[in-house]
């Protein structure tokens, strides 16, 4: 990756996962203090009534303390400090939004004056593309996401040039989470995923964290009982049924559960509350959410978000529209919050080591999650 998206990413990861854990600090470049996106209003009111820069949510709610609060806070963190006006966008109806929704919340958004469109989840691509196509002045930043064709069924249709495709290497964060888990002498593990098996990013999450615990296990000769569960998390939102599954796993023993979908947190985290049970967070630091967090699987959506508009600002959108950028380990864009979680067996330099193999291609995690239908194709004898 060019030398300004790793400076751009350095600066917030390298406080989240290293430092001390901030929620989406950032410099003033005037007051050379640091800005937490918390402090910065999630809705404002522009002079003109018009504003520039625009965000459209996933499913899920906008503050879920996960994936639509941690990119949305890139949007404000970048409009704050360059005195831009920005504005979010929910589609309508819910996690029942159709694709004319999601293109109905860019239309406004489009309307209003936006420049450049943030989309947060792979969801948006059927939206995207009407959008690009009926506004090809706007640019849209995917986020999750990839290059998108300008024809939907069409093989080899050439990729709209007005949309920026950005997504993240899941499987390394994931298996370091399931890797830390193990050696911190956890046999018993749970993942439930959102999306329904269909979310990439998701699936990339549990792929990564199933071959962390696996390599964690062979080296410590244990076996490890884990169950994996798309249930209850298909709109991503918590439920009385995701509470109640998550429960009886950790009555029947489940020892900690990687929560991997937005609100859905919330479910799991009340379930390990009662049941003395612990957590693996999701995209952000959620430590600050719940005693019950032992780490998290953190991506830099706030930093790819800044980065990209960034390079829109610059006059540079070209490079990345059209194109998909895989943000990893390399970029400083994956890894686990070292300053807040609670482990006590694996130490942060071996961590750091492990993320430096990562990080130089030592360690290659698989991405192909594919795999996962078929446990034959797998050596994880050690991961029932």
């Amino acid at each position: 990756m060019k030398k300004l998206l790793a400076l751009l990413l350095a600066l917030v990861m390298t406080l989240s996962l290293v430092a001390c854990g901030n929620k989406g600090g950032d410099k003033d470049k005037d007051t050379d203090k640091t800005v937490s996106a918390d402090s910065i209003k999630d809705e404002m009111t522009s002079a003109d009534g018009k504003y520039e820069v625009a965000f459209v949510t996933d499913v899920g709610a906008l503050k879920d303390k996960s994936f639509n609060q941690g990119t949305y806070d890139g949007v404000k963190l970048y409009a704050n400090a360059n005195n831009l006006s920005y504005k979010y966008y929910q589609p309508a109806n819910g996690d029942q939004a159709t694709d004319d929704d999601r293109f109905d919340a860019m239309k406004a958004a489009c309307e209003n004056g936006a420049k450049i469109v943030v989309c947060a989840g792979f969801l948006q691509e059927a939206a995207l593309r009407m959008a690009a196509k009926a506004y090809p002045d706007v640019s849209f930043v995917f986020i999750d996401g990839y290059p998108v064709g300008e024809e939907a069924a069409a093989k080899d249709s050439p990729a709209l040039k007005n949309i920026a495709g950005v997504a993240f290497q899941e499987q390394q964060c994931g298996y370091l989470a399931g890797y830390a888990a193990v050696k911190e002498g956890y046999t018993k593990l749970g993942f439930t995923g959102g999306g329904g098996g269909t979310n990439p990013a998701c699936c990339r999450y549990g792929y990564g964290y199933v071959q962390g615990a696996s390599a964690a296990a062979k080296e410590m000769n244990v076996k490890v009982e884990m169950n994996y569960s798309w249930l209850y998390g298909g709109s991503f939102q918590a439920s009385p049924e995701l509470q109640t599954m998550a429960s009886g796993w950790y009555e029947n023993g489940t020892e900690v559960i990687f929560s991997c979908g937005g609100s859905m947190f919330a479910s799991v985290a009340a379930a390990a509350a009662a049941n003395d049970g612990k957590v693996i967070g999701v995209d952000v630091d959620q430590s600050f959410e719940s005693d019950t967090v032992i780490t998290s699987a953190m991506k830099g959506l706030s930093d790819a978000v800044q980065w990209a508009l960034t390079k829109f600002y610059a006059g540079e959108f070209a490079s990345i529209g059209g194109v998909g950028t895989s943000l990893g380990a390399k970029d400083n864009a994956v890894g686990l919050p070292t300053a807040t979680w609670s482990l006590t067996k694996w130490s942060v330099d071996d961590y750091n080591a492990m993320l430096k193999d990562m990080a130089e291609g030592k360690l290659v995690v698989d991405d192909d999650y594919t795999k996962l239908d078929s446990t034959d194709s797998l050596t994880l004898n050690e991961v029932k």
